[in-house]
């Protein structure tokens, strides 16, 4: 056994994406209701035991990438620099915690498989819109807090305009059939726009 923490923690994370891969592939072939963990884990080559050291449950592997993309978010948020425009700002929370976050590019190689899943299964879909709630919620809430010149309206506004036309342009353009990096440059451009509409908001003093 290495005592190396590098080795130790980037076999976490080939462990980490092989029971992604796996369980995404085993819902596409069997079915999410019928397949079960101890099969994901077999599938994945560990112990189920060691399963719950990665994932509380099967829908928090479809959801593997939101809760560190959002504390990302909210870390940067929180960082502001003095006399940041709230454009810039978030323009920056999208290029460090959406195309710069860790699992960036495995959410873009499993993105169709994942998007399908979740338009077939209503379980899933609740938890995405309890999700995404919850996410922007905390967005605005940390917005707010980061530029005092926006009131919780403004913030929240901001938050959704930006949210909303990242996650509608990513599922139209995965129900396209659209390659991942086409997806990509839509995130890119659906971001521009929605960020440019952010122009109006009042400055910091």
């Amino acid at each position: 056994m290495t005592s190396d923490p590098g080795l130790r923690q980037r076999k976490k994370m080939r462990t980490r994406q092989a029971l992604i891969e796996s369980a995404l592939r085993l819902f596409a072939e069997k079915g999410y209701d019928q397949t079960t963990v101890a099969e994901i884990a077999a599938t994945a080559d560990i112990a189920t035991r060691t399963f719950f050291s990665y994932f509380d449950s099967k829908d928090d592997i479809v959801f593997f990438d939101d809760r560190s993309r959002l504390e990302r978010a909210v870390e940067i948020i929180g960082e502001r620099q003095p006399g940041e425009p709230v454009a810039d700002l978030l323009r920056r929370v999208i290029d460090q915690s959406v195309f710069a976050d860790t699992d960036s590019e495995l959410a873009r190689k499993v993105g169709p498989a994942r998007t399908r899943l979740i338009a077939s299964v209503p379980a899933l879909q609740a938890r995405e819109l309890h999700l995404l709630f919850d996410i922007q919620l905390q967005l605005t809430e940390a917005l707010h807090l980061a530029c005092p010149e926006l009131d919780l309206v403004e913030a929240a506004a901001a938050v959704g305009s930006l949210v909303g036309a990242i996650k509608v342009v990513v599922a139209a353009c995965q129900k396209r059939g659209n390659r991942p990096e086409q997806t990509y440059k839509a995130v890119q451009r659906a971001t521009d726009i929605a960020i440019d509409g952010l122009n109006s908001l009042p400055r910091p003093a």
